[in-house]
């Protein structure tokens, strides 16, 4: 049985998921500037594509 998920549900997720990255690279950057970096430019990048897909229109074909 398939369960029909919300589509914020999944924006809500990679905008979760783009936090904890983001909050990792801050974590990671007195080690290396460069990891940090990288690391905070993919969690930054989900979290503006969360947030973006939020605000998208939601279209139902039934």
């Amino acid at each position: 049985m398939a369960r029909d998920k919300h589509p914020r549900t999944t924006s809500w997720a990679v905008t979760g998921l783009g936090a904890v990255v983001t909050a990792l690279g801050w974590a990671l950057r007195p080690r290396s500037r460069k990891i940090s970096s990288g690391v905070m430019g993919f969690g930054l990048a989900h979290l503006a594509l969360g947030l973006l897909d939020m605000a998208r229109p939601t279209v139902r074909t039934s």
